[in-house]
């Protein structure tokens, strides 16, 4: 049976990546290109190498621009990738090998390496960081929420959480453009959490970025990351902070009343917390041998 295979990626500004992941996806029948009016050569670099061109309004975040991609593709499997990933030979394999030999199959959850800083993170809560991107026409569709799983309907199949099955993700190189993300990113996470019915309490500004550390670092094993883990479980829960921050910004920064007393019940509450995790952590196996030694390395 002759299965064909197109593949999704959605652009603004990647000349600097497209080209290693449109090579990557050579091999598939169609490749659509949906681009927000870059900037740069990103649109040229897609042509010569062959891929289809469309383009849509530029949006905040990418979910209704990849839903127009994805309604636009002529074959019945359609493969989503973003700009700064690769799909390895041996995924490719057993892509192929689900669309052509698996018909109860209606989509596939695959895993995703994440190269953070250099460093491929294995824990931290970024592996094997599954996603819906290989499916059936119709089957799956985006929300208008940024950074949401989508919905996807029928027989759904989660490959091996293994490097040779998993999308490779150029994700953050460097501090900067962490920051620029998290700040864009943020934007939106404020807005929608008001629009949710969120209420600002300067009390969120202790939970909210402590629980986001915690649960990176001790519950998602970020310290067998060493220094890389340390390090993003703290731009994370940074990150967490200025959403909030923004939340109170929407409201015209309006003033709370905060007594000391408080404060230092919230801070002995998170130090108890804290604690907590520690004195558990403890109870691993040489848990802070191996911590430092991740750091120093």
């Amino acid at each position: 049976m002759d299965i064909r295979i197109s593949v999704v990626i959605n652009t603004l500004n990647e000349e600097r990546n497209i080209e290693k992941a449109l090579e990557s996806v050579k091999w598939a029948d169609e490749i659509i290109v949906c681009d927000m009016y870059s900037e740069d050569k990103t649109v040229e670099i897609a042509k010569k190498l062959g891929a289809k061109i469309l383009f849509h309004k530029k949006e905040e975040f990418v979910e209704q621009a990849r839903n127009y991609a994805i309604s636009k593709v002529s074959n019945e499997w359609t493969l989503v990738l973003d700009a700064d990933e690769e799909i390895p030979e041996s995924l490719a394999k057993k892509l192929t090998e689900i669309s052509s030999k698996m018909n109860q199959i209606d989509y596939a959850r695959i895993p995703r390496k994440n190269l953070i800083f250099g460093h491929f993170m294995q824990a931290t809560g970024w592996w094997p960081d599954y996603n819906i991107r290989f499916f059936k026409k119709g089957i799956v569709q985006w929300g208008d929420k940024i950074h949401r799983p989508p919905e996807a309907s029928g027989q759904g199949l989660d490959l091996p959480a293994e490097e040779k099955y998993a999308i490779v993700h150029h994700s953050y190189r460097t501090i900067s453009q962490f920051i620029e993300r998290m700040n864009r990113y943020s934007n939106v996470q404020a807005r929608e959490l008001k629009e949710e019915g969120a209420k600002f309490n300067w009390r969120d500004l202790f939970e909210k970025p402590l629980s986001e550390f915690l649960s990176r670092f001790f519950a998602n094993r970020g310290y067998e990351d060493g220094l890389h883990g340390l390090t993003l479980s703290f731009l994370q829960a940074f990150s967490s902070l200025v959403m909030y921050l923004k939340l109170w910004e929407s409201n015209n920064f309006k003033e709370q009343d905060i007594d000391l007393t408080e404060v230092k019940d919230q801070k002995d509450k998170s130090a108890e917390v804290f604690n907590y995790w520690i004195n558990k952590s403890k109870y691993q196996e040489n848990f802070f041998q191996r911590l430092f030694k991740k750091i120093r390395d």
